[in-house]
C-alpha cells in the first residue's frame, strides 16, 4: 500500500567515497512527513522503502536517515541518464512511502 505522494525539490550531490553515489537530501519538512507516515518496521540502516518519480521515470528504492534529522535519497545511474540529471542540478521528485 502506498502513502500520499510528497513532492520535493532538492539539489543533487555526489558522495565521493570509495564507492561514489549520487544523492538528494530531503529537507526537514519533507523528512517530518516521512517520519509521520512510516514508523516501523525499518530496514537495515533505518532505511524506509519508497517509490520515487522524477520526470517520466519511476523506481523503487529506500531513503536513509541522515545525521541532520533528514533523509538521503540515492539516485540510480539509470535514472540520472534517462532524465539527464547531473551533480548540482535541482530536481523535483515525487515520493511515496511503501507500507
Amino acid at each position: 500500500m502506498k502513502s500520499p505522494a510528497y513532492s520535493i525539490s532538492a539539489k543533487v550531490w555526489l558522495y565521493k567515497g570509495d564507492s561514489p553515489w549520487y544523492f538528494v537530501t530531503i529537507k526537514k519538512a519533507g523528512a517530518d512527513k516521512i517520519k509521520k507516515e512510516y514508523i516501523w518496521p525499518r530496514r537495515g540502516f533505518g532505511a524506509i522503502p519508497v517509490q520515487v518519480t522524477v520526470g517520466r521515470t519511476s523506481w523503487k528504492t529506500s531513503v536513509f536517515p541522515d545525521k541532520d534529522d533528514t533523509y538521503l535519497l540515492p539516485l540510480k545511474k539509470e535514472v540520472r541518464l534517462k532524465e539527464n540529471i547531473k551533480t548540482g542540478d535541482t530536481v523535483t521528485l515525487t515520493i511515496e512511502i511503501m507500507n
